[in-house]
């Protein structure tokens, strides 16, 4: 099925590799090609891996134009997104945010740490859907071929009302036969710190160190993957445990008598 974005349809297009990742500019020619749409780069001057949802509060950002619907920011993804909608679409916003094509993975518990993740989520606070692309690395793997992929759900997810605040991530394998929306995996996170002295004897640390390992689970991002399949995975940022109100009211009675002081 071919689907055909709306007149003039405006995407925000940024990323946490940087504004020179192949991951980037694959992602931005994805939605180039759609007709009638309007594309707007908006990245990092560098790799902000695992930033999060970091917002750089405590100093100024720098806005620069490389070229025309095309800007670099000395700041975290977060910020790309919350500039490029509140200042430079300010009195037309995108209809679609997309994040990526990031280089490795952002699966299962991973997503909180993940720039590209947060950069979608900055689009959702904003009231825009959003959608994050990532991809693992490997022999034979291909940008293009997620590229492809990747068009096909952006021509959807202009067509499709959905809610703003659920963002779509999105996981490609090096190799893949076919699609599997999936819930969050479990990571083990049996990593250690890697220690060693540089060359002043001074010591110095690596944080996660050794490669991550997952919780077998059937219905999981991770097994999808593992499976060959592409893993999309919807998230919101209700980060609520429901189920756990009822038993907590408990201590509304507990303390409350502490509570008034």
């Amino acid at each position: 099925m071919r689907y055909h974005a709306r007149a003039m349809a405006r995407i925000l297009v940024t990323n946490d590799d940087g504004i020179y990742s192949e991951g980037l500019r694959t992602l931005a020619d994805a939605c180039r090609r759609i007709d009638g749409v309007e594309v707007l780069v908006v990245a990092p001057d560098r790799e902000q891996s695992a930033a999060s949802h970091a917002l750089t509060l405590n100093r100024p950002l720098r806005l620069l134009k490389l070229r025309e619907s095309e800007y670099i920011i000395d700041g975290t993804p977060a910020d790309c997104v919350n500039l490029a909608i509140l200042k430079l679409m300010k009195d037309d916003r995108p209809d679609l945010v997309v994040s990526g094509i990031n280089f490795g993975p952002n699966l299962g518990d991973d997503v909180t740490y993940s720039g590209t993740i947060s950069a979608a989520f900055e689009g959702a606070l904003l009231g825009i859907p959003s959608i994050a692309f990532s991809t693992l690395v490997g022999e034979g793997f291909s940008f293009e071929r997620c590229g492809v992929v990747a068009e096909t759900l952006i021509r959807w997810a202009l067509e499709s009302q959905r809610d703003p605040h659920i963002i779509l991530n999105v996981n490609f394998p090096v190799a893949f036969t076919g699609v599997r929306v999936a819930r969050l995996g479990t990571r083990i996170y049996s990593e250690g710190i890697i220690e060693r002295k540089d060359p002043r004897g001074r010591t110095y640390y690596w944080i996660g160190g050794g490669e991550p390992t997952w919780h077998p689970a059937e219905g999981t991002d991770f097994e999808a993957v593992e499976s060959g399949f592409i893993a999309i995975t919807p998230l919101h940022l209700d980060l609520t445990h429901h189920a756990s109100i009822p038993r907590l009211k408990l201590l509304e009675e507990l303390l409350g008598d502490d509570a008034k002081g």
